[in-house]
């Protein structure tokens, strides 16, 4: 496979346009927006690498954000969620999202890299496994990062999915020539991950004469940084050069994210309207933002790798038929995908970790009490990674990093955790959260 380097800029940045478009109105109110909703659905779960908060202009937390226009519309047309949650890296992220369960159970609980770190067990019973019996076509294409060392390349397989294609660890060495795996058969790509990927999506999605779920991992904006192909964004004055990036590197990011936007455009605005009419949209960042981009916004508290808020608390955006505008602050965790995505197709599966976000995504307050999030491996801590686990209600968070003391945030008056209430002098009040977080942590853990 090979790049193609020839369609103009004004061509990608059309289709992304487009999209936008395509995505305002299929959504209009009206009996054709309700027919649409009473069909079971597509599903299109597109997952950012490495994307936190900060990172998108949809959130008012961060510096510098790229432009993302079609991700920006879909944030103006569907559900904006500001408390959702994820694991602090990658393949406890994904493995959250695959089974519903948290990483205590399945074992998966920090990155998986050649060195260690322990792969989802084919035993685990996945959503492929779920949603296989239930007339829905499903797919992966892009990033997997959830095999351990020990593990073949039909690991997806063993986990319930019949059709793969994509980077199969945790990231490449260069995003325009790269292995991957597809179908448990090794391949060499050459081509830009990110068009890749998308033209692969485009592909399966028109094949497609059932309803459809489609989990699309892009390994965009991961390292390496590099600049993208200079149709796929609008940053033209970046210098192509090693030292640059490495001196700045956020630019470039950034433009990793608005290529990747372009292409999901691009993915939109190829659909026939009455399939994206049809089709959930689900945008989810897998972990915070690293810290060599994130700079000094989150303080000492780190952005990726870390329990804090940098390295958990993730965007999260819904958008398709029956679901309200608007933005949510009910709490979510990254194993509510699994419970979400499995009740749209029409399955319930019992899952203790996992809630349905049905009732918020039609305008109800969550039901949800606490969100979750832990960081373990065999393999040492290193760099910016911080390992323990931190649990939240709506307003407060304890925070246990191991061997060292927990600590207690106020989220509503220091969303960024810069004072922690269980130092100095404590209130009657800090104790009493402290409390009683500590007692939901162990009532989960049993």
């Amino acid at each position: 496979m090979t790049r193609s380097r020839g369609k103009p800029q004004r061509m990608r940045l059309l289709a992304g346009l487009a999209a936008v478009a395509i995505i305002a109105a299929a959504f209009s109110t009206g009996p054709a927006a309700a027919q649409t909703a009473s069909k079971k659905p597509n599903i299109l779960l597109i997952i950012a690498d490495d994307m936190g908060l900060d990172a998108s202009r949809c959130y008012q937390v961060g510096e510098d954000q790229a432009p993302m226009p079609v991700v920006e519309e879909l944030c103006r047309q569907g559900m904006v969620f500001d408390a959702a949650y994820a694991a602090p890296t990658c393949s406890p992220t994904r493995a959250t999202m695959i089974t519903g369960r948290y990483g205590f159970r399945t074992g998966v609980g920090a990155a998986i890299t050649p060195q260690g770190g322990t792969g989802l067990s084919p035993d685990e019973t996945s959503l492929f496994d779920v949603l296989g019996g239930n007339g829905y076509a499903s797919a992966v294409i892009g990033k997997w990062h959830l095999a351990g060392a020990a593990d073949g390349l039909d690991h997806p397989a063993r986990l319930g999915v019949t059709d793969y294609y994509g980077t199969y660890k945790g990231a490449v060495k260069d995003y325009f020539h790269w292995d991957g795996v597809e179908n448990g058969a090794a391949i060499e790509v050459d081509g830009y991950t990110t068009t890749d990927f998308t033209d692969r999506a485009i592909n399966w999605v028109a094949a497609q004469q059932s309803p459809w779920f489609l989990w699309l991992a892009y390994n965009a904006p991961h390292a390496p940084f590099h600049l993208p192909p200079a149709e796929l964004h609008s940053a033209g004055t970046l210098a192509d050069d090693a030292d640059e990036i490495r001196r700045n590197p956020l630019p470039y990011y950034n433009a990793m994210l608005e290529a990747m936007d372009t292409e999901i455009g691009r993915l939109l605005a190829s659909m026939p309207e009455d399939v994206r009419a049809n089709t959930m949209v689900m945008f989810i960042g897998d972990n915070g933002t690293p810290g060599k981009v994130a700079g000094s916004f989150y303080g000492a508290r780190g952005a990726k790798g870390s329990i804090f808020e940098g390295g958990t608390h993730v965007p999260l955006i819904i958008q398709g038929p029956g679901i309200a505008a608007g933005r949510s602050d009910a709490l979510v965790n990254s194993t509510d995908l699994f419970a979400t995505i499995a009740a749209k197709t029409g399955i319930h599966p019992q899952t203790p970790d996992a809630v349905d976000l049905a009732p918020v995504l039609g305008g109800a307050p969550g039901t949800r009490s606490h969100v979750y999030v832990e960081h373990f491996s065999d393999v040492p801590p290193t760099g910016p990674d911080v390992y323990g686990w931190a649990i939240r209600d709506t307003r407060y968070k304890l925070v246990a990093m191991d061997d060292a003391q927990q600590m207690l945030f106020d989220l509503d008056a220091d969303p960024l955790e810069q004072s922690d209430l269980l130092s100095g002098e404590v209130s009657s009040e800090a104790r009493q959260a402290a409390a009683q977080l500590q007692a939901t942590f162990e009532k989960l853990r049993q």
